[in-house]
């Protein structure tokens, strides 16, 4: 394709037809919404040379394919291109950091990409207590300038994801163990309804949209600033020991882990303490298979507690090595900072089939291994690069509001896991439904194991991280599957979005 020149906004015009699934089959003419655009707003269509980055996400599967992206410099811009889409009768999406890969955006063909960049401001409170955070801001740029007034507050791990993206499904992070999800910080956020109207909406204004904002907040509307609370720096120092084991100790590593970490399945990880794994495939450690490797992180100290240590050590790792930094180091170290690989956009793709877990069942944990072996090391070099995660953060500050207190439904859960499938498409529909097929297997081990009759905080249906989704999951295994949950979210979805036009991640039937 060939890419021309950001055009200025009053020579706009559209040149490309619009997708006739969806949109007109005519030339979209754009001159009423530039007259109405402000002066820093600029749009974006196939021949800019810009368009192609603006348009990239992470994950190359089922990517959402704009004809046409508005790029606002003010919430009335976005005012104006969801009254002018609406005018027009085409479908838009609003994008940040582009890291959601559910397969469900794949359903935009055609229309208009909201890219929110611009909206960039982060405006601190005089009393230090609050910031609001425009909606194109991404997790890093709010860690660094909150650690800068010596503050902090709860955003998703990876620095190149947007703050606001995360919290709409809830938010996991670092500092959850102390405050709750990214989405238990949020006090107001102005969103650009359905309609195209404008609105404030927290707890005192509206306090059912603000429920279902903090959890589902995808299928209700654009934020375009939010307003959170925000805390002192208490302990600035961090640890992390990173012990590495070949695959023969899966079994030793997770029951462990379940002794140290979740005894009867609740978690008794202090607030300052978080505990990944990751696996993944490097000759170089060990040839026979993919390593299993731990990030025990601990705040607030200079070396990761003692016991826990040994007690990984005693086990026999091919590594275990200590670390100290601060709170800004925890992305490198776990390889999610803005340099490493899940920050690049490379044409990849990326599916992810996560699953919320109770505590660890050895057993089931094995059966996904073996599948994960089998994957990265007898298919050539197709799913070579792909990493199975468990996110295993401190719940004091998650339980503490109650299960209904937001949309977002499994404050009960312990771990996060999630097989990420990655891959160089090639074209064909038979590759990527073949990686579909190992992340759905692996998936279903752990949850057989879940959902054993006698398992520990056994559950029957699916509980998935709706960030972190494939696509192929339930409605009620996104929101959950108690009935005044779907009810709620059903009924507001027909309030506010009666027309659907915001189904276009993990979509909310109205």
């Amino acid at each position: 394709m060939r890419f021309g020149q950001i055009l200025p906004l009053a020579a706009f015009a559209v040149e490309s037809a619009v997708a006739a699934a969806v949109c007109k089959t005519s030339p979209l003419d754009t001159s009423s919404l530039v007259k109405k655009l402000s002066a820093g707003a600029y749009i974006l269509n196939s021949t800019s040379a810009a368009f192609a980055d603006a348009a990239a996400r992470w994950s190359s599967l089922d990517a959402p394919v704009p004809n046409l992206i508005v790029v606002p410099a003010t919430e009335q811009d976005v005012v104006q291109t969801v009254l002018f889409a609406n005018k027009q009768n085409v479908p838009f999406l609003a994008t940040n950091g582009a890291h959601g890969s559910v397969t469900s955006l794949g359903g935009l063909q055609g229309g208009i990409e909201i890219y929110l960049t611009q909206l960039s401001s982060i405006d601190i409170s005089a009393d230090g207590t609050t910031v609001t955070v425009a909606g194109g801001v991404h997790s890093k740029n709010l860690t660094d300038a909150l650690w800068a007034a010596n503050k902090q507050t709860v955003t998703g791990t990876c620095e190149c994801v947007s703050y606001l993206g995360p919290g709409l499904g809830g938010g996991h992070g670092w500092l959850q163990g102390h405050h709750g999800l990214v989405s238990d910080q949020f006090l107001s956020l102005n969103v650009v309804l359905a309609s195209g109207e404008l609105v404030t909406v927290s707890e005192t204004s509206n306090p059912d949209l603000f429920w279902s904002m903090r959890g589902a907040g995808h299928n209700f509307g654009i934020v375009t600033s939010v307003t959170s609370k925000i805390y002192d720096v208490e302990f600035p120092n961090y640890a992390i020991q990173t012990v590495t084991f070949s695959g023969d100790q899966v079994e030793a590593a997770y029951t462990l882990a379940n002794e140290l970490f979740l005894p009867g399945g609740v978690s008794t990880q202090p607030a300052t303490f978080s505990q990944w794994s990751y696996w993944f495939f490097e000759p170089e450690l060990d040839a026979s298979g993919p390593v299993l490797q731990f990030y025990l992180i601990e705040e607030g100290v200079d070396a990761v507690n003692a016991t826990v240590v040994d007690a990984f050590n005693a086990i026999s790792p091919l590594s275990s090595v200590p670390a100290t930094g601060t709170y800004l180091d925890l992305a490198a170290w776990t390889g999610i900072d803005i340099s490493a690989g899940p920050c690049q956009k490379i044409g990849n793709a990326y599916p992810r089939f996560p699953i919320y877990l109770t505590q660890y069942d050895p057993a089931a944990v094995r059966n996904a291994y073996t599948l994960f072996k089998e994957m990265t090391t007898a298919n050539g070099s197709l799913f070579t690069g792909s990493l199975f995660l468990f996110e295993g953060y401190s719940q004091e500050g998650v339980k503490a509001p109650g299960d209904d207190a937001t949309a977002f439904a499994y404050r009960a859960d312990n771990i996060l896991g999630a097989p990420m499938i990655a891959y160089t498409p090639d074209g064909t529909a038979a590759l990527d439904q073949t990686a579909a097929n190992w992340g759905t297997q692996m998936r279903n081990a752990l949850w057989a194991g879940a959902s054993a009759e006698g398992s520990v905080g056994s559950y029957a249906s699916l509980h998935s991280y709706v960030n972190y989704a494939f696509g192929d999951e339930t409605q009620d295994s996104w929101y959950g599957e108690d009935a005044w949950r779907q009810t709620k979210l059903t009924s507001l979805k027909k309030q506010y979005d009666p027309k659907g036009v915001f189904s276009f991640y993990a979509p909310i039937k109205a």
